[in-house]
């Protein structure tokens, strides 16, 4: 038996055909490699037709070695609308594992196959893994189709070190389209104290201490990303940071408390993104963000000295800037308006208002 079961193997392997585990099921599927030559382009032909985009932007990229950097960063940003065909498609480095994400629309096996080719084509070296994650409505379907993951992962952004864990669900430790927000926490932020509400696993107060903050108070519901929270200022060697797993609708009074002498904080980072990924919210909508919204601008200048700055996220494609201006000028009159920070480069989108919204306010004296 254990002969003939051999033998399938070896069929199998000289068909091209491997045994990949889904990662979240536990269940093996199988997966095929493209059956062409890596270096023959008639394997990639078709999809590269129906993805040109995608496969335009792999070969856009300058072949390094994977293991020489440890640079996040997002490769093919198909989500923001910009080309036809790619809009459920996005593609992530994560040194050193590639991570292919499809939004609502799963990918057949050989497609997955010849965009994880035309890739490896690109990066070099041995430590080179291919990821693949299908979202939908319900959750996520994440495989490890080649190489390993490193345990810990640790990636780095502008000098700073995160945790991240691409096979876990759909987050995965840190939001690349945020680092424009990072670097204006790290250059604004010295000698001040901070208070990052809805913190996740604390990206802002990473670059809040980098850039020389004098301390910085973490508070989200969720106490998994604040665990690896304190590891990404472990990893970092940062001190003055401190933690909070509380329902922030129900600490404001202890948020007053834990500010300067006068009670109050410098600056802000109020992520209210992080609602879409708030289990403890199961049923968001464009309505309940409206209310959670502005139950907490209201309360925010109260929690700021004067001239204090408010750095007010939102990832609600049906929210725009304007809703929020108005929302921020009704509840929080104190708070003038004073720039939106521009998503990074490779987050371009045909609407900036269905994107991600990175708004800057200030406190009147």
């Amino acid at each position: 038996m254990f002969v003939w079961i051999l033998f399938l193997l070896f069929l199998l392997n000289q068909l091209g055909i491997s045994f990949v585990v889904n990662c979240n099921k536990g269940r093996h599927e199988i997966f095929r490699p493209s059956l062409q030559p890596l270096n023959a382009e008639s394997s990639l032909t078709n999809h590269a037709v129906q993805y040109g985009s995608l496969f335009k932007a792999i070969q856009e990229i300058v072949p390094s070695d994977v293991s020489t950097s440890s640079e996040a960063t997002r490769i093919f940003h198909g989500r923001g609308g910009c080309f036809p065909g790619c809009d459920h498609l996005t593609l992530d480095l994560f040194p050193p594992v590639v991570l292919l994400t499809s939004h609502k629309i799963e990918l057949s096996h050989h497609t997955v196959a010849s965009i994880h080719d035309a890739t490896r084509l690109r990066y070099s070296g041995a430590n080179f893994s291919f990821v693949y994650q299908y979202r939908n409505d319900t959750g996520s379907d994440t495989q490890l189709l080649s190489g390993e993951i490193p345990k810990p992962h640790v990636v780095t952004e502008n000098g700073m070190k995160f945790l991240v864990n691409l096979l876990s669900s759909k987050n995965h430790g840190i939001f690349l389209d945020m680092a424009n927000g990072r670097t204006w926490v790290r250059q604004n932020t010295r000698d001040c104290n901070v208070l990052n509400m809805f913190a996740y696993t604390c990206g802002f107060s990473v670059a809040a201490l980098s850039g020389g903050a004098s301390q910085v108070v973490n508070i989200d519901m969720a106490a998994g990303p604040m665990k690896n929270g304190k590891r990404n200022h472990e990893l970092n060697g940062l001190v003055g940071a401190r933690f909070l797993t509380h329902n922030i609708f129900k600490t404001w009074g202890k948020l007053r408390k834990l500010g300067t002498s006068e009670a109050t904080f410098h600056s802000l980072c109020f992520a209210g993104r992080l609602y879409a990924q708030d289990t403890s919210i199961p049923m968001l909508t464009a309505r309940s963000l409206r209310y959670h919204h502005c139950r907490s601008a209201k309360r925010l200048p109260d929690l700021l000295t004067d001239n204090g700055n408010v750095l007010l996220c939102l990832n609600a494609p049906s929210l725009d800037t304007t809703w929020l201006n108005e929302q921020v000028g009704k509840e929080a009159p104190q708070l003038d308006f004073v720039e939106r920070v521009p998503n990074p480069a490779q987050f371009q989108s045909t609407d900036p208002e269905r994107a991600l919204k990175v708004m800057l306010y200030k406190k009147r004296s």
